[in-house]
């Protein structure tokens, strides 16, 4: 009989975890922009010995998890450890989500990692990023937008909550509601309750195009606009 490899258990591993836990996926920036790319990398890595990278993610991810009591835990699983070069898998409990995502940015922005949600198929890569606040109606905060996220995730607005908002700093922010497939609203705020402006824009496209150059610091296109002032 053969014996399993290590590589194999990660998987087993990976696959029972993913009916009990919420997974995040971490690989470098730049070697995948699709889910199907994420995939074929992953599966480039298994049997590698694991990178320097994913160890030093590795430690940093169960110090952080080993100073909390168990009952607070924040991993379902060990991270790391395993043959599976540059990429590394983290499970978390449901009810931890929030928390890991914000600390899997900290640790893995900084090292130019890329995060991979495969419950929602979403690659967020911070090549060309901007450090904002995101907030997304239908999955919460995430802490910098590309041109790719952008274009992405205003594209993908649906219901229960189809609206978008990035946040320079306190009162300084644009914001979008998705009406129907075609019609959203725009808002911008640029200060106090008096400096909150709003208008209607066609198309996703168009959207994520003024969103993105807000983002950038480029008004050309925002100016172009005809702009109501909205009372709040």
């Amino acid at each position: 009989m053969v014996a399993e490899g290590a590589e194999t258990r990660a998987r087993r591993r990976a696959i029972h975890t993913v009916w009990v836990s919420y997974d995040h996926m971490l690989l470098p920036s730049g070697v995948a922009a699709t889910p199907a790319e994420v995939d074929a990398y992953f599966a480039t890595q298994e049997g590698r010995a694991e990178t320097a990278a994913v160890t030093a993610l590795a430690a940093e991810l169960t110090d952080r998890n080993a100073e909390l009591p168990e009952a607070d835990s924040f991993l379902s699983a060990p991270v790391g450890g395993v043959p599976y070069g540059a990429a590394l898998h983290i499970a978390s409990p449901y009810d931890a989500i929030g928390f890991v995502r914000n600390l899997v940015f900290e640790l893995a922005t900084p090292r130019d990692y890329a995060v991979y949600d495969p419950q929602l198929a979403w690659l967020m890569d911070p090549a060309g990023h901007i450090p904002v606040t995101v907030t997304h109606g239908g999955a919460g905060e995430f802490p910098y937008l590309t041109e790719t996220l952008a274009y992405f995730w205003i594209r993908e607005l649906a219901d229960p909550n189809p609206y978008l908002i990035v946040e320079r700093e306190p009162q300084v922010y644009i914001q979008t509601y998705r009406s129907s497939e075609q019609d959203f609203t725009l808002e911008y705020r640029d200060g106090g309750p008096d400096r909150h402006f709003t208008t209607q824009v066609q198309g996703p496209d168009t959207v994520a195009q003024l969103i993105w150059g807000w983002t950038r610091g480029n008004r050309e296109r925002l100016d172009q606009l005809s702009w109501e002032r909205l009372d709040i």
